[in-house]
């Protein structure tokens, strides 16, 4: 298993389909996963530091999580079949639940939990990104850590 960091979220274009991009630690390997828009939006969130007025889904799972004395230690990214990812997460309970990665994303990044892939899936799902895109990379996450929800709101400059 490899550790990854999320990137962040885009829409790809032009079919204007969200992706969640995972970028290897201790490696030059990107996994981008194509995602729902929901699932999009809370882990920008969560990037972010956004706090909803009432909890999204995610925020309630990690609320249930802790108020039933457990802990989640670890998402894995398992498998791909036929460009559909598989996860897992690791409880310190020991207890294991399979989920989309999207949803494991979202929860680890509000908990703090590191996110690993397995070496087969990084293979084969996994982009090299040449040095001179690894400016635009960074420039990304930039843009990624100045946006504000506000900044999506209608009719501002």
């Amino acid at each position: 298993m490899r550790e990854l960091d999320v990137v962040g979220v885009r829409v790809e274009m032009p079919t204007n389909n969200p992706l969640v991009l995972l970028r290897e630690v201790a490696g030059p390997r990107y996994l981008p996963i194509w995602i729902g828009a929901v699932e999009a939006t809370a882990i920008a969130f969560a990037q972010q530091g956004v706090v909803p007025p009432r909890p999204l889904t995610h925020d309630l799972l990690k609320d249930v999580i802790e108020a039933l004395g457990d802990e989640l230690t670890e998402v894995r990214i398992t498998e791909v079949k036929d460009h559909v990812f598989y996860a897992v997460l690791v409880f310190a309970s020991g207890a294991e639940v399979e989920a989309r990665p999207s949803d494991s994303i979202a929860l680890a990044l509000r908990t703090g939990t590191p996110i690993y892939c397995a070496e087969d899936v990084l293979t084969e799902s996994s982009v090299g990104v040449p040095d001179e895109e690894e400016e635009e990379v960074e420039k990304f996450r930039e843009f990624l850590d100045e946006i504000t929800p506000e900044d999506f709101e209608q009719g501002g400059s």
